[in-house]
């Protein structure tokens, strides 16, 4: 027997979960291809500096975008685990923990970003030194900020691994659905790791690795948005199924 208040209640998480879902993976893309991608020239941070003194406003958009972005993400953790708890109250807590950590770290390299413009604007005390001392240290927060993305995957794969684990367990959506969220992520983590050990070269054989890696998760998060926003949970069959 199911309870009708507590089945409307993970329908409506389900709902913003869903919506976390395409706010992250749309205002990541839009985020990349309309701010960094005008800004940031791979291994040229003197021409990346002055890309952002040129635009800082586009910069800071960059910036505020990345907080929304990583409040979004703990929303929909939290939605998660609400929706999650009552197949493993364990597992659930800690795929929590996990993409918790990853905001902690999403929120460090948020804020390297704000001192790297600090520091090229002259507002931050650390650009007293010479201008070679400056653009050093330009380039090793601009240089912390790209290689930082990789520690939070590892967290947030690991995190969405256990909670797709519990859809999958659930029969809140459909197994093969959660299975293809499980490998996506799966692969993220494979590419962390990849990046952690420096075998990016060794992957050059399968093409464009990051393609490889990155393209089935965002095709999953747009999958899962839209069926969680649209389609919700399959509550009864769940409960049938536990």
């Amino acid at each position: 027997m199911t309870d009708p208040i507590a089945d409307t209640s993970q329908s409506r998480t389900a709902g913003i979960a869903g919506f976390a879902f395409l706010f992250i993976l749309i205002g990541y893309s839009i985020t990349w291809i309309f701010v960094y991608s005008r800004l940031i020239t791979a291994g040229n941070v003197t021409a990346t500096a002055s890309n952002i003194m040129a635009d800082q406003v586009l910069f800071r958009i960059g910036i505020a975008s990345d907080l929304m972005i990583a409040v979004s993400g703990i929303v929909l953790t939290v939605a998660l685990y609400i929706i999650l708890k009552p197949v493993n109250r364990n597992l659930a807590l800690f795929a929590l923990c996990l993409k918790m950590a990853d905001a902690v770290l999403a929120a460090v390299t948020v804020s390297l970003s704000f001192l790297a413009l600090q520091m090229i604007t002259g507002e931050s005390y650390l650009t007293a030194g010479n201008p070679e001392q400056v653009q050093e240290l330009i380039g090793l927060f601009l240089g912390l900020h790209a290689a930082a993305s990789t520690i939070p995957m590892v967290f947030t794969s690991l995190g969405f691994i256990v909670f797709f684990y519990l859809f999958l367990r659930s029969k809140y959506i459909p197994g093969l659905l959660a299975g293809f969220g499980i490998f996506s992520y799966a692969l993220l983590l494979f590419s962390s790791f990849v990046t952690i050990f420096g075998a990016k070269p060794a992957m050059a054989l399968l093409g464009n690795f990051d393609i490889i890696c990155f393209a089935p998760s965002c095709l999953f998060e747009l999958i899962i948005g839209l069926w969680l926003l649209l389609k919700g949970l399959d509550v009864r069959q769940g409960v049938k199924n536990e």
